[in-house]
């Protein structure tokens, strides 16, 4: 049987030397060792997960904030246009 890149896992000596015995001592401790570290990393992305939809949720709050003193602005800004213009339009006639 070959390994990802297609060499033989080990070398030809080794075959029937008790490798399976080995591993699973071996294997053992490196599992939990390996699943304590994928649950820290799983621990951390979550947080960084609630982090990103809280900043996304003050984001969205932020740009309809903005949306709306934009629309008072034009608005007033339109108003304000539209008092100025009867004195302007009399003047151009």
């Amino acid at each position: 049987m070959s390994g990802p890149n297609g060499e033989p896992h080990g070398p030809a000596g080794n075959v029937g030397r008790g490798e399976e015995g080995d591993d699973d001592s071996f294997g053992e401790t490196e599992y939990a060792a390996i699943n304590s570290m994928l649950d820290q990393i799983n621990s951390c992305l979550d947080h960084l997960e609630e982090k990103n939809d809280h900043l996304h949720a003050r984001l969205k709050e932020l740009l309809e904030s903005n949306r709306q003193t934009r629309l008072e602005f034009q608005q007033q800004l339109s108003e304000e246009q539209n008092m100025q213009s009867p004195f302007c339009m009399g003047r151009n006639r």
